[in-house]
Order: structure tokens, then C-alpha cells, then sequence
């Protein structure tokens, strides 16, 4: 065959091993009869991938939209209307009167700003053990030199109030500066009670911060700065919020900003007294995110269409079919199981599964992947071996859940991982009766 010298048939030909002009002749035409095109080992996929993780979770068509657009002026008057109803609907969300420095940064980066604000080298702070994340916000703390007291937990059945309350009631010296606690553990599909972790430092009388990493609950479960007296509130974009990763945040009180103005830590990019001049005021730290705040602000606008407590129900909705197609599975026992211990527990974002003795929760990922379409979650360190996660959160609904709840069962069957059957009906069953009792409950 003639080499081609036309540049953009050559680079249009560089897609496969053939070469010829934009329009063959026809001669040419049998050519694929007599030389087939070479098939790919990469699986062809059709339709959409389901994107069932803890997070990164689905981005809304409306917020990608939103967020495709030209860059505007960060010192002019549109740009000034974005950036409050952002600040106000903010605080809507975590239900509180204070405002919540924003930063380009993943929730890990708010942990930090928590921490180097709060806390000075050689300060104390009290951490619950939840699971992988509570350990992880351990380790950054200790690197900053904070001295951690790591309260010892059970992570299947979420942290102990009581045992919060012993500890700083043995803390008569007020030494501990602040109770640091996860509120949705999503590597053990765990929600945490901080109402009555807040009730048990009162009863001990005990003047400590109270740090809330709400990363995985905000905008999934009822979460209330104000009443249970949080003092600083973590959270980010990626989740509940519905936006791509990379937005961050750090609501904080008048304790939280005095303890700041305390605080020896060195910091700047994370410096409350930076990006707070004062009580009505958000600054960022160089080039403002207005891409990020884009989709925030069209992102809150679809939270409060819904209606916050109508969010929190479809989360708990879709939670409860997860969990009764686990159950289901897991039958009179060999089969998957739930992780959480205590069904009180249950995380509205994430599930956590326990897979049978000896079966590989990465085969049963993998294969759900790349050749079901369907992305489950991994699980994380020391669960990493035995449990996959089925996230359940942010814009997602029923029969996205079912389409992933099917493809697991699937997953089962093709590998032979023991399991009853009728995980699904199980899921469908739980989603019948919770719409037959909300249109009860209109009916009334």
C-alpha cells in the first residue's frame, strides 16, 4: 500500500494498522473482508458504568453544567452573589449560624486545618476508635506533635459515649483541649451518635471542643452544629454535596476562633484567623475555586429543591434495602454479612460487607468492574482482605441501587461465593414497604 501523505488521514490512520486516503475507492473495500481488524483484549462496554463507591460519588448532570463555564472576575458583583448563597446555604446544611471556611483541599486537608488551629504541640486531645478513619486522623494529629489519648472501641458497634464520659471525668484537670470524633466511619459502615457524645461531656463537666468529621454524613444524615454544640464541624465536596473531589471544609464557632487565636501551631494556608477577618467574611488563600463554587452553589440549590429532610429519608430508604439484601444473602449463616453489629448503626452513605470466609473481595470487585460495569467500593487497611463496600449516597436512587445490589449477587454466583438467594427481593421488598408507608403518611 502506498504510503500516505495527506497529515490528517495519516494521524485519522494512526487509530488502527491500515492507511488509505479519507475517501477509499472501492477496490479497497473488501480489504476487512481478507484482513479483519485486530479485536482488543479490553472488554467493549455498553450503557454506563454504575459508580457505587463511598465516594467519589455521582456528579449531577445540573452541577457539571453548572461548573461548564468561562472563569469570571472573583472581585466583581457576580461573582459576590455565588459566593453568598454558597456561604448561606452552607450553613443551612450544617445547621448552624457560623460560617465555614472553604478550602481547594480534600476532607484531609480540613482534618489538618481542624487540628493546627485547635491545638498547639504538646496539647492533648481525646480520639474515639471508630476504625480506619479515626486512626488515620490520629497519626496526622501525632504528627503535628498533639499528644492523642486513642480511646479504645468496638468498630462493628461505634464508639461508647459512656466511655468518652469516664475518660473525661478522670480528666480533672481539663488537660484534654478537644474530643475528636468520626461521625460516619465509611471504612466500617458505622454512624456514630455525636448527640450523645456532646451529652456525655457535659455530664462530665469537662470545657473540651467537641471536632466532628461529618465528611460522610453532612447532606446524607441529620446533622445539627448548633444543638449538639459541635464546635468545629469537617466536612467535603465529593460526598453528600454531590461535587467532583477537591472542595473542603471547616465550620467553626466563637470557641472554635478563640482556640485558634491560642493556638502555637504553625500554619498559614489553613489559618482560620486568615480566612475569617471576621464573623461575616470568607477569604481564600491565593486564586479563588470558582469552578468548585459553581457546582456548589448548584448543587446546594438541588439539596433544598428536594428538601433536606426528604434527602436524609431517601438516603435512609436506600440504606435499609442495602442492608435487607445483606441479610438476605448472608441467610442462616456462611454467606455475606453486615459489618455494622448494631443495626441501629447503620450508616445512611456507605454499607460494609463481610464476605464468607475464604473468598476474595477484590476478585468480586474486579470482576463486577470490568466485566459487569458496576464500581463497588474497597475495603480499607486492615478490612481490606474481607469486606467490600456498596455506597449509597449523594445522587443516587432506587434502581441505581438494585442495578448494584443485582450485579453483587451476581458477582456471587459467577465466583461461587456462598450466599442465599433473594437478595434483591429483599431490597425491593424494604422499598415497597417504605413507599407504601410514605404515601400512607401524605394520604393522612
Amino acid at each position: 500500500m502506498r504510503p500516505i501523505t495527506n497529515p490528517r488521514a495519516v494521524a485519522r490512520s494512526a487509530l488502527c494498522e491500515y492507511e488509505w486516503p479519507t475517501h477509499p475507492p472501492a477496490s479497497r473495500l473488501g480489504l476487512f473482508a481478507r484482513n479483519p481488524m485486530p479485536t482488543s483484549e479490553i472488554p467493549v462496554r455498553r450503557g454506563r458504568e454504575f459508580l457505587q463507591l463511598p465516594g467519589p460519588t455521582n456528579i449531577p448532570e445540573r452541577v457539571l453544567r453548572a461548573m461548564c463555564r468561562s472563569a469570571i472576575d472573583f472581585n466583581g458583583p457576580e461573582y459576590a452573589r455565588i459566593k453568598a448563597e454558597c456561604c448561606e446555604g452552607l450553613k443551612a446544611v450544617f445547621k448552624t449560624a457560623d460560617l465555614a471556611p472553604i478550602y481547594t483541599a480534600s476532607g484531609h486537608g480540613a482534618w489538618e486545618a481542624a487540628l493546627v488551629n485547635v491545638c498547639s504541640p504538646g496539647e492533648r486531645i481525646l480520639m474515639p476508635e471508630t476504625g480506619n478513619f479515626s486512626s488515620s486522623w490520629k497519626r496526622m494529629a501525632e504528627s503535628f506533635g498533639i499528644v492523642v489519648d486513642y480511646l479504645p472501641g468496638d468498630c462493628r458497634r461505634g464508639l461508647d459515649p459512656a466511655a468518652v464520659e469516664a475518660r473525661l471525668a478522670e480528666d480533672r484537670a481539663h488537660a484534654i483541649k478537644a474530643v475528636a470524633v468520626v461521625h460516619t466511619e465509611t471504612a466500617t459502615g458505622v454512624h456514630n451518635d455525636v448527640a450523645a457524645v456532646r451529652r456525655a461531656m457535659d455530664a462530665a463537666r469537662h470545657p473540651a471542643l467537641l471536632l466532628v468529621d461529618a465528611i460522610a454524613s453532612l447532606a446524607i444524615a441529620d446533622f445539627r452544629m448548633d444543638e449538639w454544640g459541635v464546635d468545629v464541624a469537617i466536612a467535603a465536596g465529593q460526598k453528600g454535596l454531590m461535587l467532583p473531589p477537591g472542595m473542603s471544609f471547616t465550620c467553626i464557632n466563637q470557641r472554635a476562633r478563640a482556640a485558634a487565636e491560642a493556638s502555637t501551631s504553625y500554619r498559614n494556608y489553613w489559618d482560620w484567623r486568615e480566612r475569617l477577618p471576621d464573623r461575616n467574611t470568607i477569604t481564600f488563600c491565593g486564586t479563588t475555586p470558582e469552578h468548585q463554587l459553581f457546582g456548589l452553589q448548584e448543587s446546594l440549590r438541588m439539596l433544598f429543591e428536594e428538601g433536606l429532610d426528604a434527602v436524609f429519608a431517601r438516603h435512609a430508604r436506600l440504606a435499609g434495602a442495602v442492608r435487607a439484601a445483606v441479610r438476605a444473602w448472608g441467610g442462616a449463616g456462611g454467606g455475606p454479612e453486615l459489618y455494622c453489629l448494631d443495626e441501629s448503626r447503620g450508616a445512611n452513605a456507605v454499607t460494609t460487607v463481610l464476605m464468607p470466609e475464604g473468598h476474595d473481595p477484590v476478585a468480586l470487585r474486579r470482576l463486577c468492574r470490568d466485566r459487569f460495569g458496576v464500581a463497588l467500593g474497597m475495603g480499607l487497611r486492615d478490612l481490606a482482605a474481607t469486606t467490600f463496600r456498596i455506597g449509597h449516597l449523594g445522587d443516587v436512587n432506587e434502581p441505581m441501587v438494585l442495578g448494584a445490589l443485582a450485579t453483587a449477587e451476581l458477582g456471587f454466583a459467577t465466583l461461587g461465593v456462598p450466599h442465599a438467594a433473594g437478595g434483591v427481593l429483599a431490597a425491593v421488598t424494604a422499598l415497597a414497604e417504605a413507599a407504601g408507608g410514605e404515601a400512607r403518611g401524605r394520604a393522612a
